[in-house]
């Protein structure tokens, strides 16, 4: 079984060199592996909860989304997509955030940090805080869980929030009686994790110490890297790198073998200037060639949609099965008799029906029907052992499991299938009386 990996960008500007050492680049590279499964989505429903600017908001999805792609990625193999154009992601957030506990949202970093914020400028301390901000954690674990992702590559200061979606996965499947959620594990870059800004902070666009990625040009990257805080020692003096923004950036696009001659130069007394000079040629060899990509990207928006849509169609199969599956589990369910009601008057729903059987070109097919409905069928296999093996992965997970060669109405598949489970239980209880 494949691995899943999902990444989200927030819409809110222009990305810098900090998301593209901390989340494109790592992001792109597992998706080429051969058995991931890749998900590269905009967070543009999270960039409402701190920019009321419509067009800020339209034209930074149409730049993050020109930047993963001129970064490389393979949307042949990888979903690229808008959060807002996967609607069931809003309601999965609803039935996460019924089951999340108010203590637990308490704890998380962004509302703690608001709160702190307020209290230190004289403030109420929820003046500032929004219901977006403070259920923040909830969406995100929603993103996360609508695809079942296995591992999801995040900055440390995020780290949390996997966690947090662990917890609420886990209630979740508890409460319900069933695995309808992996657990998913946070994957932060070892040896980078969060790259240093011009002063040596993190880099964010709030502490305005970014290196810009692509807008702006080689000049822009130019000036930036120009306004890296250094010492005062000068040319010929020597210099310890070890824990310099400048360094831990050079790092992020070196080889350990240049790393190690960056650090020996600045020693034996390399100027500051110098160093800048390398750093902005150690960078321009990476992303010299993709800015020349993204140009030609943001001269043609046709084609950037056309390829978020096609993502987002591929994202909506995943994600309208299990979400079918969830609101079966919680009751949200097509109407029929209570246990206890009379029922003679009320005509039986025809229950699905499994048909195996082999075509002329001997190969085995799985057709599972409701009256004269087909509401699933698998591709053709080799032998028949393989037919009842999809049917068995079908049952357990969803649609979005298996292949199909051709599916009816997902939410009458959904129903199909659990009363195909419940079948399989009352059988399993049946065999367990007798013994």
């Amino acid at each position: 079984m494949s691995t899943r990996v999902l990444t989200g960008i927030t819409t809110t500007g222009t990305l810098h060199l900090g998301n593209y050492v901390g989340a494109l680049r790592p992001a792109i590279a597992a998706s080429q592996a051969p058995d991931v499964e890749s998900f590269f989505f905009m967070a543009d429903y999270h960039a409402l909860i701190k920019c009321d600017d419509p067009d800020r908001v339209e034209a930074s999805r149409m730049q993050i989304a020109a930047t993963w792609l001129a970064a490389g990625l393979d949307t042949q193999r990888a979903l690229l997509f808008r959060q807002s154009d996967v609607p069931e992601v809003c309601e999965l957030t609803w039935l996460l955030t019924c089951v999340t506990a108010k203590g637990q949202m308490n704890r998380a970093h962004a509302y703690k940090a608001a709160v702190d914020a307020a209290v230190a400028a004289g403030e109420e301390p929820d003046s500032n805080v929004t219901m977006g901000l403070y259920s923040y954690p909830i969406l995100m674990a929603a993103d996360i869980l609508l695809y079942n992702a296995h591992r999801v590559p995040v900055g440390k200061d995020q780290v949390q929030h996997i966690e947090m979606a662990r917890d609420v996965a886990q209630r979740f499947n508890h409460l319900y009686g069933q695995d309808f959620f992996v657990l998913p594990e946070a994957e932060v870059e070892a040896e980078m994790e969060l790259l240093p800004g011009l002063d040596g902070r993190k880099m964010s666009k709030s502490y305005d110490n970014v290196v810009p990625l692509f807008e702006g040009g080689a000049e822009a990257l130019r000036s930036a890297v120009a306004k890296i805080v250094t010492d005062s020692r000068g040319p010929g003096e020597p210099k310890e790198p070890e824990g310099t923004a400048l360094i831990q950036i050079f790092d992020a696009f070196a080889t350990p073998t240049e790393r190690a001659q960056m650090r020996a130069e600045l020693r034996a007394g390399l100027a500051w200037g110098e160093a800048k000079q390398r750093l902005v040629a150690q960078i321009e060899k990476e992303l010299g060639p993709m800015r020349a990509r993204y140009a030609e990207l943001m001269a043609d928006p046709e084609r950037i949609e056309s390829e978020l849509q096609r993502g987002a169609e591929r994202a909506r199969a995943i994600a309208r099965p299990l979400l079918a599956r969830l609101r079966e589990a919680v009751g949200l369910r097509r109407s029929r008799v209570l246990p206890g009601q009379a029922a003679a008057d009320v005509p039986k729903a025809v229950p699905p029906l499994v048909k195996q059987y082999r075509e002329a070109d001997g190969r085995f097919h799985v057709k599972l029907t409701q009256g004269d409905a087909v509401l699933a069928l698998s591709p053709g296999f080799e032998s028949g052992r393989e037919g009842a093996q999809w049917l068995t992965a079908l049952k357990q997970g969803g649609a979005g499991a298996v292949s199909l060669a051709e599916a009816g109405d997902p939410g009458a598949l959904e129903a199909a299938l659990t009363a195909l489970r419940q079948q399989d239980a009352e059988r399993e209880r049946a065999k367990a009386r007798k013994a």
